[in-house]
Order: structure tokens, then C-alpha cells, then sequence
């Protein structure tokens, strides 16, 4: 192709990215041949918060998280991802299963246990995550989550992959809230079913640790002081 050929790519904005650019995706044209760091140098010219996160910056493209000198292609969907609670870090592969979601109604802690009952199974772990009214010593008032949901839900999905291969015959089932939620709401469920229960304890506890490094969920505090995204460091 002549110098002159250009590629199209859709880019996804999410948390205090989303925010300062005013709008939650952007078409980009760029010359043939560019890279995920030539799109940000691009986009930091006027969403000057991109820049300024750095290194912590994270960025998936058609949904697997990749490095910056990763080359774009046509029609691909970038998304730029801003820290989530402790960091990020991806990994290839996933299956569908079912057993992991994003909801925009209340959870029904009842119907994910019911992902992973079975007659193989002698003890089942649930853990639920809600919304407190205090943190980092202010005031809440209610919460809001925002999610990447294509890429969120397969993330939860190899979280749950991966605690099979960890402790075989274990069983985890992930729903997680997007949108406002009150004080005494559930934010999470993460349900880990074994034939043992010592597996189940170990395999739910590595489901939550691990979400709240790798899903691409933002969660900003409404406090009586003013709102804020938070990028915890737990």
C-alpha cells in the first residue's frame, strides 16, 4: 500500500479517562502500520489525563489485554484501561461457561450458587462484597461501578478457569453490580464450590483477590466531600 493508507480502530474510554474526554468512545484514523502507543500519543493531545497515568495505563485490544507496541488494525476495538483496585496484569485464553456476569439489577445470591451445585460437591463458599458507608475515613454516600462488560465478564471467566486447573473439582460462579448502588447493597458474589471445603475456601478467596486486580470494573465514591474514582491500593 502507498504511505497514504490509513486504518480505522474504535476506542473505548471508561473511569476518569471517559470523564475528562467527554464522551465514552472515539473512531481514530491512523497511518498503516501505527501502534497502540502512536493512538495514545494521538488521544493525549486533548485527553491530557492519558498521559499523566503513565505506565499505569493498561490496554486491550478486541478484548485481550496486549502491550503498547502491539500494531492496530482495521476495525479493531481499543480500549484504554485506567487502574482498576490493585493493578492489572491479562492472560490469554477463555471459555464461556455462563457462570460469570455484569448486571445492572440487584444480585440474586441464590441463582449464582446455583452455577456450580452438583452431587460432586461437599462444600460450597459464598462471598459477598457490599457497599459500606465509610472509606478512606469519608462519608459514602453510594457507589458507582463502571465496566468494560465484553472484556469484564471474559476476565471473571478465566478467574473461574483458572481456579479449576488450581484446585481440581472446584466449581466458581462471578456476578458483579454495574451502575449506582446504595449503602448495604451487594456489589459481588463469588460463590466456590468443592468436594472438599478446604479447596472452596481457597478457591473463593483467590476469585475475589484476584477480580480486584484484573477486571476491568472503576468504581467511583459519591462522599459528602465530593466524588472521586478510586484506584485503590489495597
Amino acid at each position: 500500500g502507498s504511505s497514504l493508507d490509513r486504518v480505522r480502530v474504535l476506542v473505548k474510554l471508561f473511569g476518569a479517562v471517559r470523564e475528562a474526554a467527554g464522551e465514552k468512545d472515539r473512531s481514530v484514523d491512523l497511518p498503516e502500520g501505527s501502534c497502540v502507543a502512536d493512538l495514545r500519543d494521538v488521544l493525549a493531545r486533548d485527553i491530557q489525563v492519558l498521559a499523566a497515568l503513565g505506565p499505569r495505563l493498561a490496554v486491550s485490544v478486541n478484548y485481550e489485554q496486549v502491550d503498547f507496541d502491539t500494531r492496530l488494525n482495521e476495525g479493531d476495538e481499543v480500549a484504554f484501561l485506567p487502574p482498576v483496585s490493585g493493578g492489572s496484569g491479562g492472560s490469554a485464553g477463555s471459555r464461556d461457561s455462563g457462570s460469570c456476569s455484569l448486571s445492572e439489577a440487584p444480585l440474586d445470591v441464590g441463582s449464582v450458587v446455583s452455577q456450580v451445585t452438583g452431587p460432586g460437591i461437599g462444600g460450597i463458599v459464598t462471598f459477598l462484597g457490599t457497599v459500606r458507608d465509610r472509606a478512606r475515613g469519608r462519608s459514602i454516600q453510594r457507589l458507582e461501578y463502571e465496566a468494560y462488560p465484553e472484556m469484564a465478564e471474559r476476565e471473571m471467566q478465566k478467574i473461574a478457569d483458572d481456579a479449576g486447573r488450581r484446585w481440581p473439582g472446584a466449581r466458581v460462579a462471578i456476578a458483579h453490580r454495574a451502575g449506582n448502588l446504595e449503602i448495604g447493597e451487594i456489589a459481588v458474589v463469588v460463590v466456590a464450590a468443592a468436594p472438599h471445603r478446604a479447596e472452596a475456601f481457597a478457591a473463593c478467596r483467590f476469585a475475589i483477590d484476584t477480580l480486584k486486580q484484573t477486571v476491568p470494573i472503576w468504581k467511583k465514591e459519591f462522599a459528602s466531600d465530593g466524588e472521586y474514582w478510586v484506584d485503590d491500593h489495597p
